[in-house]
């Protein structure tokens, strides 16, 4: 089983943020509230290539928090844990606090 997984080209893995199913004041929130699809930013690939050849590095880096699409992605299991692997492209934007 693999330890690690470095994405190849210009994918990003990531791993979902779960939303608190409570509030900050001790609220029970229901499943059927819009939440942000949020996850955070494992690993990165080195990049793409363009015509010439030169490398255009990910935009992103590990830590990083990003808002993804509602569907998409591919599942990746590693070491009993769900990640998703997404093309650079493919994710909406970065969140920043």
């Amino acid at each position: 089983m693999a330890k690690r997984l470095i994405p190849s080209l210009n994918r990003v893995l990531v791993e979902k943020l779960l939303q608190p199913k409570k509030s900050a004041g001790g609220i029970l929130l229901p499943e059927t509230t819009k939440q942000l699809n949020a996850a955070k930013v494992i690993a990165v690939g080195p990049g793409d290539r363009d015509r010439d050849g030169k490398l255009i590095p990910v935009s992103l880096s590990e830590g990083d928090t990003v808002l993804l699409p509602e569907y998409g992605g591919t599942e990746v299991k590693l070491a009993e844990k769900e990640y998703l692997l997404f093309r650079e492209h493919d994710i909406l934007g970065k969140l920043e606090e």
